[in-house]
């Protein structure tokens, strides 16, 4: 084994391709590595890890919607766990697959249907006009820190009902899911060593009695009382939504602002019409893919544009690389905010697209309305800095300031 997989015979006419996707300066600056990827062909051989990756938009796209070729149930990370204890219980939505994924799913999705969110509107929108009106008082400010990270850690727990919320920790622990998914690099133990503190804590939360009656997560465990799912189910899945509910909604936020403050062309746009703020949101995701990669397993012995894969294969499925693909997009490096990219790969397809979309969606559209409606410009003051991730790209530092109307 290697890293927790079974090492393959390299296929026929796929290249070995001696590159690390998890060094620093990769996960600091993709955009080289997502073009190469690309021009590899279908896919790559990467040696050190013994894997396939993926980068083009159709593969990719193949790869990560076909459930039963390509399994989330043995780990959406580099590890498999038909050969490998995972780090903690398996997501109940994320590293399951159907039948079980669909029993899971539905309750998951009931709770986070659209008319539970559209009833959620007028709160997130009244939270972003509050925050960005605070904002605009102090003028210069960390964007990360002060918006990105405030908005969704004080709006979600809420919708999601916990009695008790700590920003620093829900980020954490957003964190140690996503780095957890990569090799066993500085990056996933830095992650891991703060396990011991954050995650009783986010068990703890995730209980009946921590959460209100009027939010999701009461939503949840009503599908306990009927006997649709098990009560330590229930657990699980509001886990689920704090785990993937959180970081990347951070990420997107965050980025979303970058875009706007390097494109003042598109900001002007979005000033004009307001109402462009969703597919401001959605190019935004295409063009800077929150969750850079994730992986699915060959559960069968298959084939994938003419190249045969063995069963146990890890496929690592770039979806970055994917939603620059210009054999898909047109001018594919260029951030349009009238693109209307609906078919981007950063939330996923499928089955397994993220269950949470919705609630990313609305919090994303709120914040940025509320930047259009009240921001005359975003200027960058001072250096930009991302933090490296396993799964995740997103900023460490974003000082940014805003000038009102």
């Amino acid at each position: 084994m290697l890293e927790g997989h079974k090492e393959i015979e390299v296929p026929a006419d796929v290249p070995v391709w001696d590159v690390d996707p998890y060094d620093p300066a990769v996960l600091a600056d993709p955009l080289d590595y997502y073009a190469e990827l690309r021009s590899k062909g279908p896919f790559a051989y990467i040696p050190k890890y013994s894997i396939l990756t993926c980068g083009r938009y159709e593969e990719t796209k193949e790869v990560f919607s076909d459930w039963e070729r390509f399994v989330s149930s043995r780990g959406v990370g580099i590890q498999d766990f038909n050969l490998e204890e995972p780090w903690r219980p398996l997501s109940i939505v994320l590293e399951v697959d159907p039948p079980e994924h669909t029993r899971t799913r539905a309750v998951i999705e009931r709770a986070l249907s659209p008319r539970s969110v559209a009833n959620q509107k007028e709160t997130y929108s009244t939270a972003a006009d509050k925050l960005i009106d605070g904002l605009l008082e102090k003028g210069t400010f960390e964007a990360m820190e002060e918006l990105a990270e405030t908005y969704p850690t004080t709006v979600f727990p809420e919708a999601v009902g916990l009695r008790e919320t700590d920003r620093q920790r829900l980020v954490d622990y957003g964190e140690m899911v996503f780095n957890a998914l990569g090799p066993n690099n500085e990056l996933r133990r830095n992650a891991m060593a703060k396990g011991p503190e954050v995650v009783p804590w986010i068990m703890e939360r995730c209980q009946r009695e921590q959460l209100t009656l009027d939010g999701f997560g009461s939503t949840i465990y009503a599908a306990s009382d009927t006997g649709e799912i098990t009560e330590e189910e229930a657990g699980l899945l509001v886990r689920s939504l704090l785990s993937a509910g959180v970081d990347t909604t951070v990420t997107a936020l965050g980025s979303a602002i970058w875009c706007l403050a390097n494109n003042p062309d598109q900001f002007d746009l979005l000033k004009a019409k307001p109402d462009k703020a969703r597919w401001a949101f959605e190019e935004t995701m295409r063009f800077t893919s929150p969750v850079h990669s994730f992986y699915r397993t060959a559960n069968v012995v298959t084939e994938v544009s003419g190249i045969k894969i063995a069963e146990g294969t890890k496929i690592l499925c770039v979806l970055a690389a994917a939603n620059r693909d210009e054999n898909h997009w047109p001018e594919p490096d260029k951030f349009d905010i009238d693109r209307r990219p609906s078919q981007h790969l950063a939330l996923g397809v499928g089955v397994h697209a993220c269950v949470g979309q919705n609630v990313a969606r609305a919090e994303g559209y709120a914040v940025l309305m509320s930047i259009a409606k009240k921001v005359e410009s975003i200027e960058l003051a001072g250096e930009t800095v991302w933090r490296p991730n396993n799964s995740i790209r997103s900023l460490a530092h974003l000082p940014v300031t805003f000038w009102g109307k």
